[in-house]
């Protein structure tokens, strides 16, 4: 059965689950940031180790996205995504069970590793159900699910599920066996669905030999596009990371009140969702990857100053709104719909080269709030600070401007399996 020509049905209901899965780990992923405090007195943390765990998860991202997008790409998605779920479900609830440090760092530390296989297993997962010409849409799908995640463990954990549990233990025993059981129903959805969908991408015959794994690591490392992708993801995870760990702070010192800051903070989460969708669109619609960096690029770089040089809330509002619809809600489904495009990349090596974006990347997002801090120490104010964030968006549009407008890699004719051929 199929809609949208050669796509079909059940390729939707695929992408939904995996949409609901990467919802479920960026709320379990998040949980420890919601509970922070009560996990800081319960365990005796210092301000130090506190920030050990909460960057855990990032931290792991830079050894292995490499080497996980490597594995995807030769396990499919299917499996990936499962997997992935699993690692994160016990993990979470071996958190619940913490006494120290180590026993909360560790499990975390599993979660990230978990969280690699969910991250680039989406992209993967794109690129086999959907044509190129669908990826951004389809993209921005999943990271909706991924934003929608963070945001609601903010809002539900403590003012709402707390007073129904004893704390954040059992919340995080119990959402992590939900996760659990969630990534089995996966693999049964997904195994009961896969021979009825059309796939439009193929590994071309990768394995694990060494000659086939050094292959694809010189292939994107030479690329010169990706290379400038990569350039744009680190500078997205910069801004999304330094802004969204400091910006409370950075209005509390513009002399706002803790309820203000705190609901700006939270649009600043929110009004993501409008460019995560809308930005993806529009470059489908117009054929057009450079133009939209560019176009996110400047926009962010405007915002970041009006965050300097606002004088009002409603000036604020607009600064908060350009930088997060464009330089961190638009540029993160184009980082990850990319690759699945560009010649000599295409979806047999998508999930690598979306590794590669995080393994540096995930550098930017740590820092992101490290450089920040440091300023900010050094000065005792955010404005240089603010200066170095709407640098390095001008600099995504840079990157935008040299890069070539990615070919529509070939996903028809040989390079398409179809379940039923």
């Amino acid at each position: 059965m199929t809609d949208d020509g050669d796509v079909s049905t059940e390729s939707y209901v695929l992408l939904a689950f995996a949409t609901l899965g990467y919802f479920l780990y960026t709320f379990s992923w998040f949980s420890l940031a919601a509970y922070l405090v009560p996990i800081i007195d319960a365990l005796g943390l210092s301000g130090t180790e506190a920030g050990v765990v909460t960057g855990a998860v990032q931290l792991s991202y830079i050894p292995l996205a490499l080497v996980s997008g490597l594995v995807i790409d030769r396990l499919g998605s299917r499996v990936s995504l499962g997997v992935g779920l699993l690692v994160v479900g016990v993990a979470h609830v071996l958190r619940g069970s913490a006494t120290g440090f180590t026993t909360v760092v560790a499990p975390t530390l599993l979660l990230g590793v978990g969280g690699t296989a969910v991250t680039f297993g989406l992209p993967k997962l794109v690129s086999e159900l959907f044509p190129a010409e669908r990826a951004g849409a389809m993209s921005s799908v999943y990271t909706v699910g991924s934003t929608l995640g963070s945001a609601t463990v903010f809002a539900v954990a403590q003012p709402l599920v707390d007073p129904l549990v004893t704390g954040w233990r059992q919340f995080f025993t119990y959402t992590g066996v939900f996760v659990v059981a969630f990534a089995l129903l996966w693999f049964a959805v997904s195994w009961g669905l896969w021979d009825r969908v059309e796939r439009f991408g193929d590994d071309d015959g990768r394995t694990f030999a060494l000659a086939s794994v050094t292959d694809d690591l010189a292939r994107v490392l030479t690329h010169r596009g990706l290379l400038l992708l990569v350039v744009v993801g680190t500078v997205q995870l910069f801004i999304s990371h330094g802004l969204s760990n400091w910006l409370v702070a950075i209005l509390r010192a513009r002399g706002m009140a803790p309820a203000l800051a705190g609901t700006l903070a939270s649009l600043f989460v929110f009004v993501r969702i409008i460019g995560i969708v809308g930005v993806p669109a529009l470059s489908d619609h117009f054929s057009t990857r450079r133009l939209p960096i560019i176009a996110c690029g400047i926009a962010g770089a405007v915002g970041t100053v009006g965050l300097l040089a606002s004088g009002s809330v409603w000036t604020l509002l607009v600064s908060l709104a350009l930088v997060g619809v464009f330089a961190v809600g638009g540029l993160a489904p184009l980082v990850r719909a990319i690759p699945i495009e560009m010649e000599g990349i295409g979806p047999g090596l998508t999930a690598v080269a979306t590794g590669l974006i995080f393994t540096v990347g995930e550098v930017g997002g740590f820092l992101g709030p490290f450089t920040i801090g440091v300023v900010y120490d050094r000065t005792g104010t955010f404005g240089p600070a603010l200066v170095a964030l709407a640098a390095a968006s001008l600099l995504t549009a840079v990157a935008g401007y040299v890069m070539e407008e990615p070919a529509r890699a070939d996903t028809t004719g040989a390079a398409r399996k179809s379940s039923n051929e």
